[in-house]
């Protein structure tokens, strides 16, 4: 929605074993032990030397899962500090900017301009979804917002349509003042898939993840 979202910080300052424990416990929070391991194609035993360095680090915490019997399995997620690992697409300055034409403006200005921003975007990304069916305009709207941060995937349902996932939010600070921010990125891809676009879940909720629902449009249009 904002800048585009610089390249995560992730990617410097830990080894590659470190980073990939990040990424996936940012798509799969309350991943266990096994699941950890599994990924990373190691042993329980390495993959908890990891998960040992985050947790002392602050950036990784477990919770104990008590099953019918047995000892309580253990389970990881990232801790709310880890956030700032993420990219964030320059929160402050575009909080500050909104804040001020706010202040000036009124609530209305700050939504026209957010509505701006969308249109920006629209004609920026047309060109790579043009001439694409809606399979294809799925995919490559995730490829984009993958490119700006958001920690993209996709899949089509069975009945349904599609499902778009976004497990990153740089705009997160900015959707937690401005909820408007939402709507205007729901009709964003209403308008660049030609679709019907509906959300499930926000991670601006509380929600581990942005979960957008895509149909065919009952008014189809082109881009």
């Amino acid at each position: 929605m904002f800048p585009e979202a610089p390249s995560s910080s992730v990617s410097s300052g830990f080894s590659s074993a470190k980073r990939s424990v990040l990424m996936l416990l940012k798509r799969e929070p309350n991943a266990t032990l096994g699941r950890v391991a599994q990924f990373l194609g190691t042993s329980r035993a390495a993959a908890w030397k990891h998960l040992a360095r985050l947790e002392d680090e602050g950036l990784v915490q477990r919770d104990y899962e008590r099953g019918p019997k047995g000892r309580p399995h253990a389970r990881f997620r990232l801790t709310p500090s880890s956030q700032q690992l993420f990219p964030q697409a320059y929160v402050q300055l575009s909080l500050g900017a909104l804040g001020f034409i706010e202040r000036t403006q009124g609530r209305e200005a700050v939504v026209r301009m957010l509505e701006e921003r969308a249109r920006e975007l629209r004609e920026m990304h047309g060109s790579r979804l043009s001439g694409l069916d809606l399979s294809e305009r799925v995919g490559e709207l995730t490829r984009i917002r993958d490119e700006e941060g958001y920690m993209a995937s996709s899949k089509r349902q069975r009945v349904t349509g599609f499902e778009l996932l976004e497990y990153n939010c740089p705009i997160l600070m900015i959707a937690e003042k401005y909820g408007e921010a939402c709507d205007v990125e729901r009709r964003l891809f209403r308008d660049m898939l030609c679709a019907d676009v509906s959300v499930r879940h926000r991670v601006v909720a509380g929600d581990p993840v942005c979960r957008f629902m895509i149909r065919p449009s009952r008014t189809p249009t082109t881009i």
